[in-house]
């Protein structure tokens, strides 16, 4: 069995004052690291712990099995990233006022998040992960929330008129939030 190769690590760099020197960063642990710009950056089996990456965008950025831990990314915009093989995992990350307007996003997981007034239109989430989350005033508009478990998170209003919630998982305490749109009381 080949081993695993450890990866690269910059730590407390603020890279937000510098003209990247390369595009491609392949197996990095970037960690408590400032960055001005994410576009036109490929990031392949990177992680991010405890960074800033508040109102960045990520046109024609490549994200392939990219992981951001305790992160601050408020306002971050990945909806001009690359779809092909685009995957994003977050843990205890604040996403608040993120976009992630019309990326496929399936397979993902955000784990512990904060997420608020995130904006996931016609985004795929199929089969993404949802755990332990506030999803407070995020909007889902022709989602694709197929098989999406939402058990273990709060405060998301999603109508399923609007959004594919096929075979997701919701409580039964949260029917209240399926259904804020026909004005009925549920007692």
């Amino acid at each position: 069995m080949a081993k695993l190769k450890q990866k690269e690590q910059l730590k407390n760099i603020d890279l937000s004052s510098q003209k990247e020197e390369r595009e491609r960063f392949d197996n990095f642990e970037f960690i408590n690291c400032i960055f001005s710009n994410l576009s036109d950056l490929s990031f392949m089996d990177c992680d991010f712990r405890n960074c800033d990456l508040s109102n960045l965008k990520t046109n024609n950025s490549r994200l392939q099995n990219v992981s951001f831990y305790d992160c601050k990314l408020l306002g971050l915009n990945f909806s001009g990233a690359i779809d092909f093989a685009l995957e994003l995992h977050f843990e205890n990350c604040i996403l608040d006022y993120a976009s992630f307007d019309r990326k496929k996003l399936n397979k993902s997981t955000f784990k512990n998040c904060k997420i608020h007034n995130a904006n996931f239109t016609q985004a795929d989430l199929s089969k993404t992960t949802f755990t332990n989350c506030d999803l407070l005033e995020s909007l889902f508009d022709t989602t694709n929330l197929s098989t999406v478990d939402f058990t273990t998170s709060k405060n998301f209003l999603i109508d399923p008129e609007l959004n594919n919630i096929k075979k997701a998982k919701f409580l039964q305490q949260d029917l209240r939030n399926l259904l804020y749109r026909h004005d009925i009381i549920i007692e």
